[in-house]
């Protein structure tokens, strides 16, 4: 890139955005499923909606482009963020330099108290009122050094893009902020006011957004909020089907579940190769079930499309060039459910359709020809052993909420949507680990902010000190036991953690 532009070529960064991708398909699920058409692109209706106000405030945005993060969702609580605007000066505050250079904190307490702050100059006041005295915008620290320092717009713009990593000449970027400095020396500026600006511009230069950058992210947020707040099950189809979000899969799931969606396990009579929604149930797509060919997801599809529905299990391998390994595979997930059989029976009658020195055919036949049924014994069942099952298969269970595999029956004191109600106790909280984030302390000592759901498939977020996680470190994924006393910040709940541990579930009763 640095040659052409020293050519004098204009240069456009292309970026592959998956948000894109799920906006386009939840519109298509909406008018499959239900007929309306809608135009994704009426942003300013968008901004007027209600609904999409109240979502935003309320931080409800999982799934919903680059404000679903733990950060994003928590500052989106604190700043009350229910207009474009203000969503506009989010996305851009959220960059990791302005967090950890502490001026995101500073922004979030200006908002509240716009009457008690204090700016540096009155330069500054000037020129970044608008966004309370912070540096949010890549035109503010534009607007920082060619008002305050006196450095032409050219020079401003060599300080930002070599903080930013795109200038390569370290001369001519030491001889500009050499100037900077000097600039301010002339104009009478004491040296820690110099200093404290161009700190500032330091942690904004190198993270934060170009103001055009940061509304553009807010337009692609804006349509995922619409199409949340109003088409909840078909948006989140389309986010499980285009795999970008920020969290795992099973999150989405849990989501669409919380929204009032039925999930289904893979059917091979219903699902298709993506995740389905019919009506207000959700068919997990073949695509999710591990080790299974692709191919072969889509050609199930395909065929029941061209032939219709398969009749029972020795229908669908007549139909379907299929290999034992692979219809193993359906069957443990649960998909020829259908006909009333459980899995032992169909594993059995899988085997007598297989035998080793014959390989299974392609196509149907001319003629059905009948099946010899067989008598088998009646085989024990235990729903623990399908939930293991769709653990391995899937990599989270469906038949079976997560917290009732646990070996205890306790819950929790208190669930999430509680927090706020409990500011200042000490509570025991059970909660299913979704992510957690590393940070470094003032230190150099490791700290994490932990996010969780409760039994009840709400979030809830946590801070572990250092001595807390020396002691009572993360151990992978599962169910924690939390000890922690509740805190909040600018009306954002959350538990600062003392004690923590991973819960032991019920024992395989497959092994």
């Amino acid at each position: 890139m640095y040659v052409a532009e020293e050519i004098g070529f204009e240069k456009i960064d292309i970026l592959s955005q998956r948000g894109i991708g799920h906006i386009k398909e939840a519109a298509e699920i909406v008018l499959e499923n239900r007929k309306i058409k809608i135009d994704v692109h009426a942003i300013q209706e968008f901004k007027k909606d209600e609904k999409v106000r109240r979502q935003l405030q309320k931080g409800d945005t999982i799934g919903c482009f680059y404000v679903e993060s733990p950060a994003m969702r928590g500052l989106l609580k604190k700043l009350r963020c229910d207009n474009y605007l203000s969503l506009v000066a989010a996305s851009s505050i959220i960059r990791p330099g302005v967090a950890s250079s502490g001026m995101m904190r500073t922004y979030i307490e200006r908002f509240h108290h716009p009457e008690k702050i204090q700016y540096l100059h009155p330069l500054m006041e000037t020129q970044l009122k608008e966004t309370y005295g912070v540096m949010v915008y890549q035109e503010d620290v534009l607007k920082v050094c060619h008002h305050f320092a006196g450095l032409d717009l050219a020079e401003a713009d060599v300080l930002r893009r070599a903080m930013s990593g795109k200038f390569r000449s370290r001369k001519e970027f030491q001889r500009i902020v050499d100037q900077f400095f000097a600039n301010c020396k002339a104009r009478g500026y004491s040296i820690e006011l110099t200093k404290e600006v161009w700190r500032q511009i330091e942690s904004f230069a190198g993270y934060s957004f170009s103001k055009a950058h940061s509304a553009s992210y807010a337009v692609e947020s804006y349509q995922s909020l619409f199409l949340k707040a109003h088409y909840p099950l078909e948006f989140i189809t389309a986010v499980i089907n285009n795999f970008g979000g920020f969290y795992s899969s099973w999150v989405y799931f849990n989501e669409a579940k919380t929204a009032g969606a039925q999930l289904q396990l893979p059917c091979v009579n219903h699902s298709h190769y993506k995740t389905r929604l019919l009506d207000k149930t959700i068919f997990v797509g073949f695509i999710h079930i591990q080790n299974l060919e692709a191919d072969l997801g889509k050609s199930i599809q395909r065929e029941r499309e061209l032939q219709g529905a398969f009749i029972d299990l020795y229908d669908f391998i007549q139909r379907v060039k299929i290999g034992k390994e692979q219809l193993v595979l359906l069957i443990r997930v649960g998909a020829f459910r259908f006909t009333g059989k459980p899995k032992s029976a169909l594993l059995w009658d899988m085997q007598l359709f297989f035998t080793k020195s014959q390989k299974q055919k392609s196509g149907q036949a001319l003629f059905a020809m009948p099946q010899k049924e067989y008598r088998l014994p009646d085989f024990n069942f235990d729903l623990l052993e399908d939930v293991y099952d769709e653990i391995e298969l899937l990599g989270f269970p469906i038949s079976m909420n997560a917290f009732d595999i646990l070996q205890t029956a306790f819950r929790g004191e208190i669930f999430a949507e509680d927090l706020i109600n409990n500011v200042g106790k000490k509570v025991r909280m059970l909660g299913r680990l979704v992510t957690y984030k590393y940070v470094r302390t003032k230190r150099k000592e490791l700290m994490h902010f932990g996010t969780f759901i409760d039994k009840n498939g709400n979030f809830f977020d946590t801070t572990h000190f250092p001595d807390s996680l020396r002691h009572f470190p993360f151990r992978g994924s599962g169910i924690y036991l939390i000890l922690g006393k509740i805190v909040q910040e600018f009306g954002f709940p959350s538990l600062e953690v003392e004690k923590m541990a991973r819960l032991p579930i019920k024992s395989d009763p497959r092994v």
